[in-house]
């Protein structure tokens, strides 16, 4: 197949145009529609809709960016054969999303290394393509940046970052107790957030257990009562995910050791 070249003039156009992009597939584009004899008005949708996907294509780039979420935990990389247990029909539900359009929240809980964090990013990918604002972060960094903004003055702008979008993920909520300041932290975001926004919280402990991680009972009671009278209850369990990769793994260690002389 022969490409079509564009001329100079073309190309100078497209760029004042801040259309570039439409040079990385103009010439077999071209080429298509003299191939099938394409009507001028169906060539230019045909141009103009390349552009709309990379520009949305873009856009979700940058708002995956934003969120913090790791690329590789999206639905279609969750590896169903897992030996892994959950009620697969309220994640289907979960994955509908309507819980967003409620301000509804998640709590995934569950052992060491089941894939909670996996299904809750995977759910704030499948936000962040829905055109949702979403934020991913552990709950222990959390804390210690609204720490450290107290003493560079930037809390309320941290603290906004955490109301704002529509969606914030807290991993590993509850592992740790928390002091004064931090349980006032949470308190203030669980409060803020509520019928405003949603959270998805992943947990190796239950919401009965997290009363005792506050400093301050009272706003514990307040903030996770709060949470809980909208939250979805996803309890997973199963062997973790990790002791699969140990096998290979040490299989390989083994060799390099025994290669190198150092076992028998």
């Amino acid at each position: 197949m022969v490409i079509e070249a564009v001329g100079a003039d073309m190309k100078e156009t497209l760029r004042r145009l801040k259309l570039g992009r439409v040079l990385d597939t103009l010439p077999q584009r071209l080429v298509l529609a003299r191939q099938q004899s394409m009507p001028h008005a169906d060539f230019l949708q045909l141009i103009l809709s390349d552009e709309v996907s990379r520009r949305e294509d873009a856009t979700l780039g940058l708002r995956v960016k934003r969120a913090r979420l790791d690329p590789g935990m999206t639905l279609e990389q969750w590896d169903s054969s897992t030996p892994v247990t959950y009620d697969r029909a309220l994640f289907n539900e979960l994955v509908s999303l309507r819980l967003l359009e409620a301000h509804g929240h998640v709590a995934v809980v569950g052992p060491v290394g089941v894939g909670k964090t996996f299904l809750a990013q995977a759910l704030g990918h499948l936000a962040c393509r829905q055109g949702y604002e979403v934020l991913a972060i552990r709950c222990d960094r959390m804390l210690k940046t609204l720490k450290q903004a107290r003493l560079d003055s930037t809390y309320d702008a941290e603290m906004d970052k955490l109301l704002a979008v529509d969606l914030l993920i807290l991993d590993d909520f509850g592992l740790d107790s928390m002091d004064a300041t931090e349980s006032r932290d949470i308190y203030e975001i669980m409060t803020e957030r509520d019928r405003k926004g949603s959270i998805i919280v992943t947990s190796n402990r239950g919401p009965d257990e997290w009363l005792g991680t506050f400093a301050d009972p009272v706003r514990a009671q307040s903030a996770i009562d709060r949470f809980t009278s909208r939250a979805y209850d996803l309890v997973m369990d199963g062997e973790s995910y990790r002791q699969r990769l140990k096998p290979a793994f040490g299989n390989r260690a083994g060799t390099g050791q025994k290669e190198a002389g150092l076992v028998n």
